[in-house]
């Protein structure tokens, strides 16, 4: 009988869903709608290559666990639920539309799922192969080469005027190398080369230099016996729900307003990216000491850039440092003489129960130690921050499901004494209608140096607040997701005289008419304690700064090769009796023919003050993400080609151009440009090794 019904409904639904997949699948462009935020910039290339693996190793939907699929950013923890309970109480899923059959699963949510699931039975078998021969034959085996430059002439480029006068080392040309090699469930090589624009090509490895500036390499081994993870070289962790490791991409607030929240615990994973010092460098392993009991050991000795400073500043200590530098810049003889000046070592340990496939519990342990002591500068906001050698951190987490709730936490406690709470609930309150909430408290004194656990600032110190996010889907055409944030910094913060707080609100509708034509308009008013600038009578006021943001999106695609996408975003800003706005307008055209592909934006731009930057989205070559902001009055252009030459062989040119017309030089410092143009280029080559 069940088959006779799946039948029908394939007969049925088949002329509908796969009107979206006679398209190429567009899986930069599905990012950009799925987290599309408008004030800051992320590093989306770790989310992107994790999602591209998924793409090209679909995950078998029989097969999947509660942290397999919370990392698709996808679905909801309850529609989660809801999935594996389904497959419990009738068994495997015989087809894909079968999803339509379980409850709060409609037509668009099925249809961003698809691109990332089977349920082919072969996707979960082992490869009883030997290690190397599976390596060698694994067909996800890529070599990228990427060259980039700014063709006009930036003054750190130029002669200097005077002995004393500083410039470059290097030149301008930045390049980027990539191998990988990897199968999800079972192993991941490769390594990774960076020369960033300024920086000089040196052999000298007394100073640990070796060609490039930056080098990274990892080697993780999946399910060998009871080790269910071996990973030696740089990795990061992703526990809990990130209060003291939380690794990659961090959502944060974004449209995604209930399925983004609660963090998937993913425990050791490689590093791939060129950030230099937010992961750890080392060797870490997980072992199943039962079917239900995981632990996980790790070790890193990391060498990080940091300014040593002498005691005769402070007498606290004899040598100390501010902070730990993570642009990876080394241009200068000043940044040179900063690189690797600091060594951090971390030891550490995880405890991971899971006594049902809903719920799992768990404790993290953690000792970090740095060879020069930290001080921070003797400002009043640094009262309660980390000084010293010496901090450990644990930390208490678990998830579990009540009825239609799902419940998560982690709370935690630092060397200081300090400590850190998230927790919150998410809860399909009817099939139509998910929500969230989350709340968060981070003492002044709570320290750890690696968490990302959901906040307002861009660490987990010095904060409360509650976040209410809910999404509605009336039908298959018209959505609605919405958030509320209330935060409070109960001391002082950088250029913020006094404890201050805020409140974000988000209203975003999307609407799709027809398979070929989508829109979504896009509402935040966020309001936010600041100093007021250019007090007069120098009394540094704190006052509450108010912006409003609206942002107008329409994709059109008439045929499979051709795509239109409009996008308008306003923003205004008051502080007191000072009121800015700035304004953005794009057109973009996107073309495909056969293995050719053609992305192009002309935007036009003007905008005033630093809070009125627009922040958009920009097409850019595999694994790498532009999102420029647009500030100041101007053009931006930029044209982006793709052409698949072979199947083993994929080429990407990028020119991107912005003309501004309030200024007659870009940048400031070693970056002045002397004119009124800038000019990017970028080229990647992308060899298939089979």
């Amino acid at each position: 009988m069940r088959c006779l019904v799946l039948s029908l409904c394939f007969i049925i639904i088949c002329p509908f869903i796969p009107q979206a997949q006679t398209k190429t699948f567009d899986l930069q462009h599905f990012i950009e709608t799925l987290f599309n935020t408008q004030d800051e910039i992320l590093n989306y290339e770790e989310l992107y290559e994790r999602l591209l693996l998924l793409y090209e190793n679909p995950l078998d939907l029989n097969q999947a666990n509660t942290e397999t699929l919370l990392n698709l950013y996808i679905l909801s923890p309850n529609k989660i639920n809801t999935l594996l309970e389904y497959i419990e109480n009738h068994g495997k899923l015989m087809s894909l539309y079968e999803l339509l059959y379980i409850e709060g699963f409609d037509q668009a949510t099925i249809q961003r799922l698809l691109p990332f699931v089977t349920l082919d039975p072969t996707s979960a078998t082992k490869d009883n192969r030997p290690l190397l021969e599976r390596i060698l034959s694994e067909r996800n085996n890529y070599l990228i080469l990427r060259y980039e430059r700014t063709l006009e002439k930036r003054l750190g480029y130029s002669a200097p005027e005077s002995q004393d006068d500083t410039r470059y080392v290097g030149d301008p040309n930045e390049f980027y190398l990539r191998y990988r090699v990897s199968k999800p469930g079972d192993f991941s090589l490769g390594f990774t080369m960076e020369k960033d624009a300024g920086e000089a090509l040196k052999w000298d490895p007394s100073t640990n230099h070796y060609g490039p500036d930056f080098w990274s390499a990892h080697a993780l081994f999946e399910r060998r016996g009871n080790w269910r993870k071996i990973i030696i070289g740089d990795y990061q962790l992703q526990i809990g729900q990130g209060l003291i490791f939380g690794a990659g991409f961090n959502v944060g607030k974004g449209a995604a307003t209930v399925s983004s929240i609660q963090r998937a615990n993913l425990g050791l994973r490689p590093y791939t990216s060129v950030l230099e010092g937010a992961f750890l460098r080392g060797i870490g392993v997980t072992y199943s000491l039962s079917p239900r009991l995981y632990a996980t050991a790790f070790v890193s000795n990391l060498r990080q850039d940091g300014n040593i400073k002498s005691g005769e500043e402070d007498e606290s200590f004899q040598q100390y440092f501010s902070s730990i530098q993570l642009s990876g810049l080394h241009r200068t003889p000043s940044e040179i003489q900063n690189r690797h000046n600091i060594t951090e070592s971390i030891y550490g340990f995880n405890l991971n129960y899971k006594p049902g496939r809903l719920s799992q519990f768990g404790l993290v342990g953690v000792i970090n130690t740095f060879s020069t002591p930290i001080l921070r500068s003797n400002q009043p906001y640094n009262t309660f921050e980390f000084s010293g050698t010496h901090n450990h951190n644990w930390s208490i987490y678990g998830n579990t499901v009540w009825r239609r709730f799902n419940l998560f936490g982690e709370t935690g406690m630092s060397k200081s004494g300090g400590t850190g709470v998230v927790a919150g609930l998410t809860a399909s309150l009817l099939p139509r209608l998910d929500l969230a909430i989350v709340f968060r408290r981070y003492d002044p004194n709570f320290h750890t140096f690696h968490g990302t656990a959901f906040a307002e600032g861009s660490r987990n110190i010095n904060e409360n607040g509650v976040y209410w996010g809910v999404q509605y889907t009336f039908n298959s055409k018209l959505s609605l997701s919405a958030y509320y944030d209330g935060f409070r910094f109960p001391w002082l913060r950088f250029r913020i005289n006094r404890p201050s707080s805020g409140k974000d609100l988000l209203l975003r509708v999307n609407y799709q008419p027809k398979s070929y034509l989508t829109f979504y308009f896009q509402y935040r008013n966020k309001v936010k304690d600041q100093n007021l600038s250019g007090d007069p009578n120098n009394l540094k006021q704190v006052l509450a700064g108010y912006r409003k943001q609206f942002l107008f999106n329409l994709n059109f695609s008439p045929n499979s090769k051709l795509n239109f996408n409009t996008r308008i975003q306003h923003s205004n800003f008051r502080i007191g009796e000072s009121k800015t706005d700035g304004l953005a307008a794009m057109q973009d055209i996107n073309y495909s023919w056969k293995t050719l592909h053609l992305s192009g934006r002309m935007a036009l731009f003007d905008t005033q003050g630093s809070n009125n930057r627009q922040y958009a989205y920009e097409r850019d070559v595999l694994y790498a993400f532009s999102i420029p902001a647009y500030s100041g009055r101007g053009i931006r252009n930029y044209l982006l080609i793709s052409f698949k030459a072979s199947r083993l062989l994929h080429l990407w040119l990028r020119i991107a151009r912005t003309t501004f017309y309030d200024r007659t030089e870009i940048g400031t410092g070693l970056e002045t440009i002397d004119g009124n143009k800038r000019t990017d280029i970028k080229l990647q080559l992308r060899y298939q090794v089979r």
